[in-house]
């Protein structure tokens, strides 16, 4: 009941520890209801500033002017009843209705002049310096710009007062400055200081980096860009009070080509749309999802559906045409209110702006709206551009280059060969003579279509397509061609099977069903293609391939069937390549025999009829089973063998597969130097040469590997980036979960906290996603647990560890794990100051601890219980703090001698630190230097491993005889000795600290 002013009091103090929201505010205007009518002005005065405050960071900019002019009125009437805080808060809070009413096109400029100058009577008559005045003068120039250059000069030359807002604030208004004068390089320099984190605010850095993030993409900086959007939006999103930033992120999303994240944060903030107390707040967000909206419906993705204003399903194109509607009106109505252009300038220009990147900038993140853009392709960004040729439309012209390129090797024939496809699919066409006999181009379509079916693990439907291709072959008397095209098929079918003698699989999708061939059958009909092949050999011989051979005439058929009999040849290696692979990685053998008869036939007959890629195929192969038998010896010198086979060659796009290969093999040698230059060199030319089907992902998981190894943080975050991205791109979203676990812990061990928080967020964000080992998402959410623990995010910290709780729950096999999570979720709900859960929670973590011992973990959280109970209550919790630490002392005294990571010195050590924390809490200062001597003590045990602690130790046993007990000689003499103990242990930060605390007590 709030019928007494000290229940109102007592309300409005539980109100202003909840977070700005909704309930926040409604509960304010209660509040205010309720204190009206007390005739205590204090009570009134705290329940009007607590309303507009809610209302100032909820976005609610129309109501805050009238709430201020009801302080106002009261500051007139009763100023005895302001505390020194509210009425230094009168002064402060002038400025916030200045932007206020700025946000509100209905207020006439006149009116917000003559705020200003009231404000700056105030000011004066208060002797308060005018700084704060002349900024709320540039805020209104820069909003209608009208007299911006001489404003800021005004404000930036004055000096701070104590009325100035906050530095990093500042700094904002100062950088946005620098952008609007297209000066990107001066306003980051001026925003270093918030976006590296040594200045911030409730509003900061989120603000300024959403702010920055187009300029950092501009000036090329784009692992800082996404770093400040992970970052940023984690701490926006959902905000009405951040409506600008909001739109910001959206806009960032669109001109860094990630239209899917902008929808999923679209999606993510739906009930902004329904946000209107600040009307150029909305409008800013407004134009965010406007240009996102308009760059995927330029890419023609208009019915694409998106989330729009709640009440109805929407399109792109029909809520692009609902918001441009919308700000269209607000930006008129600014630009009346403020005969000016300068909002509808600024709202065309964002509109006008033009992708900055001609890639998708990989941030890590788990997209689940997947959009095909104009920009896709393989190319890696920043590696050289594919060199697709600039071949003619017709028929004719891409069927002669598809086919040059074919008989090079080259990888770009594929997309040719899937442009004919395109073409003849397309329309009705006369056959050309110029191409030869239309069975000829019917066959290599048919071979074209078996290899792209063959990718995608559809195998009989490859055979299928290459028993055509031989057919039509054999129709054309070309029999080396048919051969090759049916080992071919007997290879991929070989590669089919899972293990020797299995039974045949029904295969429903190939034409005339029927029973795939066995692993005999398969063997059988390559030893016949092998037979064939010396027939043909005896009737047409083979001879070596002269240099600058033509590609028709006698020289051109011989070259061919050279190509097509060694195709016969890796076909045959292939298969037995992959009937090695269903033997242990140990075996030997018979069918290792096989593999090495084969693989040695491809190697020397590609050697003598010159055509080394063949015999680096061969050695390719044989790298790679011994590689999986543990012969990293042989798997290297095949692979290097293989590399200069591949430049002997003279087909560079050839040398990507053996290097990724090689370069994973160096990693497990920890060479990260040499595997980091093969893998960019592997990327580099898979882009250069088109090559659609090099494994890109993989490869950047491994350059993210050999980043890490080689202490290249920001390298890795990049590289396993962009291999997540391209792992769902390929539809392996387990994959990509994985790279993002890995791209996680490398931020969170290289100080980015905040940016893995974001990057296990987006993993965890649909488990049923990613097909991960149940205990791999476990050990997310443990991992996310802690960091948003560290970054004080406690209750949600405490939610994720619930949720682990219920996941662990059911691991009968594993009850070391339940007393982990159980003791992480107690500690995590007593610091979100949720006790009785926490209480539940550290019983259960007892009770798992006495099935599965981990008594540093415990000892760890009954310490932490202490001090947190300690900081809620105060001295009225002493005796329950030390209960905690006697249950510590019994669990560190029952652990057994020698026991496997444990450290009895520093358990002791610990509970004898806190029992002296708390004893001091509580004004029993002999009781507490004890207890801090006894810790000391026990680190001294720990050797070299117990000097950090040790040092702190005697930091607080100082404090307490000093401050405590009024012994500053003998607390100056404990801090000298501490000071050059540490010195001599290599520990001068810990000497400087103890210095300044002995400089303190000697000054006194």
């Amino acid at each position: 009941m709030l019928d007494t002013p000290e229940a109102v009091v007592e309300a409005l103090r539980e109100n202003h520890d909840r977070p700005h929201g909704l309930q926040r505010t409604i509960t304010a205007e209660e509040l205010v209801e309720a204190a009206d009518p007390f005739d205590k002005p204090d009570v009134l005065i705290t329940a009007l500033l607590e309303l507009m405050s809610a209302y100032e960071f909820t976005g609610e900019h129309r109501k805050s002017p009238v709430v201020f002019a009801r302080v106002l009125k009261l500051w007139e009437t009763a100023p005895e009843a302001f505390s020194q805080w509210e009425a230094h808060q009168v002064f402060w809070r002038f400025k916030w209705v200045t932007t206020s009413l700025l946000q509100v096109p209905e207020v006439p400029l006149a009116t917000i002049r003559g705020w200003i100058d009231q404000m700056r009577t105030r000011y004066e008559a208060a002797e308060h310096g005018m700084q704060p005045v002349a900024a709320m003068r540039y805020h209104l120039a820069a909003h209608t710009g009208d007299g911006v250059a001489d404003a800021y000069d005004l404000w930036a030359t004055r000096p701070r007062t104590e009325l100035s807002d906050c530095e990093a604030c500042e700094t904002r208004h100062l950088a946005r400055h620098q952008v609007t004068a297209d000066d990107d390089a001066g306003a980051l320099d001026v925003w270093r200081p918030v976006l590296d984190g040594s200045m911030g605010c409730s509003d900061e850095p989120q603000m300024s980096q959403a702010r920055a993030l187009l300029p950092l993409l501009r000036a090329g900086r784009t692992d800082d860009a996404r770093s400040h959007h992970l970052t940023g939006y984690r701490r926006v999103r959902g905000n009405t009070g951040m409506q600008d930033e909001v739109g910001l992120h959206l806009e960032f999303c669109a001109l860094s080509r990630n239209e899917g994240r902008g929808l999923e944060i679209l999606a993510e903030n739906r009930p902004l749309f329904e946000a209107t107390g600040a009307p150029l707040g909305r409008l800013h967000f407004l134009t965010g999802v406007e240009v996102l909206l308009a760059r995927l419906v330029e890419d023609g993705h208009g019915d694409t559906a998106v989330a729009g204003p709640p009440g109805r399903n929407w399109s792109a194109g029909e809520l692009l045409a609902h918001v441009r509607t919308e700000a269209d009106r607000l930006t008129a109505a600014f630009d009346a209110r403020n005969a000016t252009t300068a909002v509808g300038d600024h709202r065309r220009t964002r509109l006008a702006r033009r992708p900055l990147l001609d890639q998708p900038l990989p941030l890590g993140l788990r997209a689940s709206v997947t959009l095909s853009s104009a920009a896709g392709g393989t190319e890696a960004a920043g590696s050289a551009p594919a060199a697709k040729p600039d071949v003619a439309d017709d028929l004719v012209s891409l069927v002669r280059e598809a086919r040059r390129m074919e008989a090079a090797g080259h990888p770009g024939e594929t997309r040719l060969w899937n442009r004919v496809a395109q073409r003849l699919a397309a329309e009705a066409f006369t056959y050309e003579d110029q191409l030869g006999p239309e069975d000829l181009l019917q066959a290599e379509l048919a071979a074209h279509r078996a290899y792209r079916l063959a990718k995608e693990d559809r195998v009989p439907e490859t055979g299928v397509e290459l028993e055509r291709a031989a057919e039509l072959y054999e129709r054309l008397a070309m029999p080396w061609h048919a051969l090759a095209a049916r080992t071919r098929a007997l290879a991929w079918a070989s590669s089919d099977l899972e293990t020797d003698g299995e039974d045949p699989k029904e295969d429903p999708a190939a034409d005339g069903g029927g029973a795939r061939p066995d692993a005999d059958a398969i063997r059988a009909g390559l030893d016949e293609a092998l037979r064939e092949a010396e027939r043909l050999k005896a009737a047409f011989p083979l001879t070596v391939r002269g240099e600058g051979e033509a590609d028709s005439g006698a020289e051109g058929q011989q070259a061919e069937r050279v190509t097509e009999y060694l195709n016969v040849l890796f076909s045959c290696a292939f298969a037995a390549y992959h009937e090695a692979l269903r033997q242990p990685p140990e075996a030997a053998g018979p069918v290792m025999e096989r593999f090495e008869e084969r693989a040695g036939a491809l190697r020397s007959e590609a050697q003598r009829l010159s055509v080394p890629h063949q015999a680096a195929n061969a050695r390719q192969l044989a790298a790679d089973l011994a590689g999986r038998g543990g012969d990293s010896v042989r798997a290297e010198q095949e692979l290097r063998a293989a590399l200069e086979e591949v430049d002997a060659s003279g087909r560079p796009w050839r040398g990507s597969r053996p290097r990724a290969m090689l370069a994973q093999i160096l990693l497990c040698k920890d060479e990260p130097a040499e595997a980091a230059e093969l893998l960019h060199r592997a990327v580099s030319d898979a882009a250069r040469y088109d090559d659609t089907d090099f494994a890109l992902a993989p490869t950047y998981a491994l350059l993210g590997h050999a980043a890490t190894h080689l202490g290249d943080a920001g390298g890795a975050v990049r590289h396993l980036s962009e291999a997540a991205a391209r792992f769902d791109q390929d539809g392996e979203h387990d994959q990509a979960a994985d790279a993002r676990l890995q791209l996680a812990d490398v931020l969170a061990r290289s100080g980015q906290q905040a940016d893995a928080v974001a990057v296990l967020e987006s993993v965890l964000a649909d488990e049923a996603a990613p097909a991960l080992d149940a205990r791999v998402l476990a050990q997310a959410r443990l991992t996310l647990g802690r960091g948003l623990r560290e970054l004080g995010e406690y209750l949600p910290a405490a939610e994720e560890f619930l949720r682990l709780a219920d996941t662990v729950a059911g691991w009968e096999d594993d009850r070391a794990v339940h007393t982990l999570v159980a003791a992480e979720a107690a500690t995590a709900l007593a610091v979100a100051d949720r006790w009785e859960a926490a209480g539940t929670a550290y019983e259960r973590a007892v009770a798992a601890h006495a099935e599965a011992p981990n008594p540093g973990l415990i000892v760890h959280m009954m310490c932490e219980f202490a001090r947190l109970t300690m900081g809620s209550r105060g001295a009225e919790g002493l005796d329950t703090a030390l209960e905690h630490l006697a249950r510590a002392d019994g669990v560190r005294a029952a652990v057994p001698e020698e026991t496997e990571d444990f450290a009895p010195w520093h358990a002791a050590g610990s509970v004898h630190y806190r029992r002296a924390r708390v004893l001091a809490e509580a004004d029993r200062f002999p009781e507490a230097l004890a207890e801090a001597e006894a810790a000391v003590a026990a680190h001294e045990r720990g050797g070299e491993h117990g000097e950090v602690p040790r040092a702190e130790a005697v930091r607080i046993a100082a404090l307490i005889e000093g401050n405590g007990l009024a012994r500053f000689k003998e607390a100056i003499a404990r801090l000298t000795a501490a000071s050059a103990r540490c010195r001599e242990a290599g520990l001068p930060e810990a000497a400087h600290i103890l210095d300044a605390l002995r400089q303190d007590y000697l000054n006194r």
